[in-house]
């Protein structure tokens, strides 16, 4: 709104002196707040960018602050609400969080931008679309990041084996390598990020939302069928049922060398070479298979987006910021730079050569977030999926507790 006000002062003053002509002071620098995030970006990047950024905007300065994840939540919404001059003006957090923010009203409404210059409709799915509250978009997509599986390539050849195209297809060759002391596949019980994408791939949803109202999906049959395939995947293998991927960690699992795939991020290698470095040229990536050929999985997509608070003073200036950061000039400097997808489909080329990210970037394509509503940050904190999933590979029926689990979501999202 400040913009359009500004555009009309503009017109009036131009009657009198002409907005062609600068005043002494509309000419003098301005610093440009930044929140980012440790470890999103390298100095290097940032550095580059800065002095880039500064010498294309004469009268901007940047001053780029690394956050901490840790307490990150409350950080934000102190600064949506406060008006501390040395508050941020542009903000990363993470993809899943926008709604939280936007809900509040704290966030600059960034539709024109995104559908006029940014090119909306070509993002990935799995970062613009938690980017909206609504039919608004106030997070813009900056980088993404999803699972793909990593595998051993001695262990396939020794098994006769290579990386399938389709689920089934997946299902026979990890069965064919669960064998002597060697387990087909890793996959711990309580993956739900990994359950996820398999739902979302029968057409499921974890909850769907009409007229406002959310209620929890998991007991559709679509969602039922993902948590079979789920089910049938991981007991060729020995994770827990009872933890999940973290619990141990599944970087220390593979790198003990008896397990021939995980389902993971590709920047998880470097922790397995790290314990086991002769894996180093032992290990390649696949996108998770989906159920047709030429066609890879759904995945849950994460990453960051970036926002504009409202209460910012310096407008402009700090849509100028978005836009350079996620335009595809620096957008594809930072994915081969950090290892990430970049925000665009069509600007995958930019990682070409790095098999886990051509893998990962060919698997963001179908990328999904969770359901946009900012309670399901609750839903997460006393994870009835979780349990859910438990539940199921110890023996018991899956439709009780799907709808046990399906309840329990609805209940908590409905709570206010």
């Amino acid at each position: 709104m400040r913009r359009r006000l500004l555009a009309l002062v503009c017109v009036s003053a131009s009657l009198l002196t002409g907005c062609g002509v600068m005043s002494d002071s509309a000419a003098e620098r301005r610093t440009v707040t930044v929140w980012l995030m440790q470890h999103s970006a390298s100095q290097d990047f940032l550095d580059r960018f800065t002095e880039e950024f500064e010498r294309e905007h004469e009268t901007l300065d940047l001053d780029i602050r690394i956050q901490e994840w840790t307490g990150i939540g409350d950080k934000v919404q102190q600064a949506l609400r406060g008006k501390d001059p040395d508050g941020p003006d542009v903000i990363e957090v993470g993809n899943t969080q926008v709604s939280a923010y936007a809900e509040s009203d704290g966030l600059l409404d960034l539709t024109l931008e995104s559908m006029r210059d940014w090119g909306r409709d070509d993002w990935l799915p799995g970062l613009a679309e938690p980017g909206r509250w609504g039919s608004q978009q106030y997070g813009v997509p900056w980088y993404a990041a999803n699972r793909v599986v990593v595998y051993r390539k001695d262990l396939f050849r020794a098994a006769g084996v290579t990386p399938p195209e389709t689920r089934d297809e997946w299902l026979e060759i990890t069965e064919r390598l669960d064998t002597g002391d060697t387990q087909g596949i890793y996959l711990a019980g309580q993956d739900w990020y990994t359950l996820a994408g398999f739902i979302w791939e029968e057409g499921g949803e974890l909850a769907t939302e009409r007229d406002g109202v959310w209620k929890g999906a998991l007991d559709s049959e679509a969602a039922l069928r993902g948590m079979d395939f789920y089910r049938r995947l991981q007991q060729l293998g020995d994770g827990p049922v009872d933890a999940d991927e973290e619990h141990p960690p599944q970087a220390g699992v593979f790198a003990d060398g008896n397990v021939a795939q995980i389902v993971a991020v590709p920047g998880l290698v470097r922790a397995v070479v790290q314990q086991n470095p002769e894996l180093e040229d032992k290990i390649g990536y696949f996108p998770v298979p989906g159920k047709v050929a030429g066609r890879p999985g759904a995945v849950f997509t994460g990453g960051s987006d970036l926002v504009v608070p409202a209460n910012t003073d310096a407008e402009d200036a700090a849509v100028e910021v978005v836009a350079a950061l996620t335009g595809a000039r620096w957008n594809t400097d930072l994915a081969r730079t950090m290892n990430y997808v970049p925000n665009k489909a069509d600007l995958a080329d930019a990682v070409a050569g790095e098999e886990g990210l051509e893998a990962m970037a060919a698997g963001a394509a179908r990328g999904r977030a969770t359901p946009a509503t900012p309670r399901w940050s609750v839903v997460e904190a006393d994870n009835p999926i979780k349990e859910y999933m438990t539940e199921v590979l110890s023996g018991a029926d899956p439709e009780k507790e799907a709808e046990r689990a399906a309840r329990r979501i609805t209940e908590t999202l409905a709570f206010e």
